[in-house]
């Protein structure tokens, strides 16, 4: 059977009213992760107040060896 492990990675949303994502940043450390073996399963946005995001909520696996 297969196992994996789970990597949780928030990413701020910055900004007066939230909702300001630094692509290449976020991208940047999804690459990071990504040459690590994590994979990218869901990414999600979490609201603030009056629906603007505060986070981006990234959620990964790897296979243990």
């Amino acid at each position: 059977m297969e196992k994996f492990e789970y990597k949780t990675l928030f990413t701020d949303a910055k900004g007066v009213f939230g909702g300001k994502v630094d692509q290449s940043a976020y991208q940047s450390e999804l690459n990071e992760l990504g040459s690590q073996g994590w994979e990218l399963v869901n990414a999600v946005a979490a609201a603030q107040s009056y629906g603007s995001t505060r986070w981006i909520i990234s959620v990964l696996k790897r296979r243990i060896q």
